[in-house]
């Protein structure tokens, strides 16, 4: 992606808060962005995330922004899954350029974007300057470590991690260390892609097969709620809350 390509995309979002005619005070707030029929769907880019350094910049944006996404990863059926985030604080997990975070911001009440590549914690810095102020308020970044989002202890009422998942080192220990970030009864949302051979998404290695997912959540101590192979095409879903 270009500059800019990138500053458009940019503008986009902008303009979405400035037009936006509902107010911004809840879960009632339609999402960021409209998806696309499935009818129009084309499949050409392959989503990547964030690398903590590695890459060029520009082409990680376009991974991440590509224009086809919404159609094949669903993000408005995928947040409905976290049910009412009114007075609650959602911690986005490889945030990246802010793909489900800016979706998430007008409907929760607090909203941290966790990244451990600094380059994509100025890209949503740059964005969130140029908000209306109450979504500024609600809306925080937060540069992680490797082995550790930086949660403080109970912070989070609900947390995404999407498209992120096998590029976790040390899963299961980084799975106990997020768990003391949640408080009590918290939702953990991973989606993450089939082990399959798809024309989406990383290199096999970067996969994880879901019952392997399966056993790291429950060897962490979190409960599985449910699992879902079905409702996107390429990615599985799996729900699980904090003790």
């Amino acid at each position: 992606m270009t500059r800019t390509a990138t500053t458009l995309y940019c503008f986009g979002v902008l303009t979405f808060f400035a037009c936006r005619n509902e107010s911004p005070s809840g879960s009632n707030d339609p999402a960021l962005f409209q998806e696309k029929p499935a009818s129009t769907a084309t499949f050409s880019a392959q989503t990547t995330p964030s690398s903590g350094g590695s890459g060029n910049f520009e082409s990680l944006v376009a991974d991440g922004e590509n224009k086809d996404r919404g159609i094949w990863q669903k993000p408005n059926m995928v947040i409905s899954l976290l049910g009412d985030l009114d007075n609650k604080t959602v911690a986005d997990i490889g945030a990246g350029t802010g793909y489900f975070t800016f979706r998430l911001v007008p409907k929760a009440k607090r909203v941290i974007g966790i990244d451990i590549d600094p380059r994509f914690i100025s890209f949503l810095d740059s964005m969130k300057v140029r908000l209306p102020e109450i979504y500024q308020k609600r809306f925080e970044t937060r540069l992680s470590l490797p082995n550790d989002p930086l949660l403080r202890p109970g912070e989070a009422d609900a947390v995404v991690i999407v498209n992120t998942y096998g590029y976790l080192d040390n899963r299961i220990q980084y799975l106990r260390t997020l768990r003391k970030g949640m408080s009590s009864g918290a939702r953990l949302l991973i989606i993450d892609f089939k082990k399959n051979n798809l024309p989406v998404g990383p290199p096999d290695h970067f996969k994880v097969a879901l019952d392997e997912v399966e056993r790291e959540l429950v060897s962490a101590g979190f409960r599985i709620d449910k699992i879902d192979k079905d409702a996107l095409d390429y990615q599985y879903i799996v729900i699980a809350s904090a003790p």
